[in-house]
């Protein structure tokens, strides 16, 4: 990738992004908080088949890709999953061997058996194809000739990076949703949550993973 690698740094195993101040995942078990999220947020593992597609507003550690890729194929689904990730930011493949390290249950070597210094923009695996879209999430999505099944929504909170959660970008992610299509994310913010329905998807707030009261999930109307 040929953008400027993300600057962090550590409160114990967890990495803190520098530029928005917010970490990359939940303090206390960012593998649960994936799972409940993303994951059941989207009514997964049930919906998985052969070409399932995943899109991701940021990539961040890679955790999410991995533990859906482990949820895949814990479900023994035969085929493969398709994963496409936006990041403005990538980490280097050494912070990301480190960020992942406390989840020795992922298949963290498809990511980390590289020699690059960051995550090669394509990866194809004996049951997945992983690509990683550099550069500006709106943008990027703009250009796009893709649709998603299900959609993580996990840039840092709203208030800290406005830009993820824009009016506009919600539509895009709407645009590139295949019919009956969903989303999940950790916030429950009004603005994001108005946005998504304005875009239109039916959109749910309901309870959040640990401290984190509420959040938000919905589906192509």
């Amino acid at each position: 990738m040929g953008q400027d690698q993300h600057k962090i740094e550590w409160r114990g195993n967890v990495p803190v992004s520098t530029r928005f101040d917010d970490p990359f995942y939940s303090l206390d078990n960012g593998l649960a908080e994936t799972e409940y999220v993303f994951l059941e947020g989207n009514d997964l593992p049930a919906r998985f088949r052969d070409g399932f597609h995943v899109a991701e507003l940021g990539f961040g550690t890679g955790l999410n890709f991995l533990a859906t890729l482990a949820a895949f194929r814990a479900a023994n689904v035969s085929g493969r999953l398709r994963f496409t990730s936006f990041e403005a930011y990538p980490m280097s493949v050494a912070d990301l061997a480190e960020a992942l390290s406390p989840f020795t249950s992922l298949p963290t070597d498809v990511l980390l058996d590289t020699d690059a210094e960051t995550i090669p923009e394509t990866l194809i695996g004996t049951d997945f194809d992983l690509t990683i879209v550099p550069g500006d999430a709106f943008g990027s999505l703009l250009a796009w000739d893709g649709q998603a099944d299900a959609w993580f929504l996990d840039g840092f909170a709203p208030a800290r990076n406005p830009e993820m959660w824009t009016p506009d970008l919600m539509a895009e992610v709407a645009r590139h949703t295949s019919p009956g299509g969903t989303f999940a994310t950790y916030t429950a913010v009004g603005d994001v949550r108005r946005a998504l329905s304005a875009a239109g998807f039916e959109v749910s707030r309901v309870p959040g993973y640990g401290r984190k009261r509420h959040m938000t999930r919905g589906r192509l109307a």
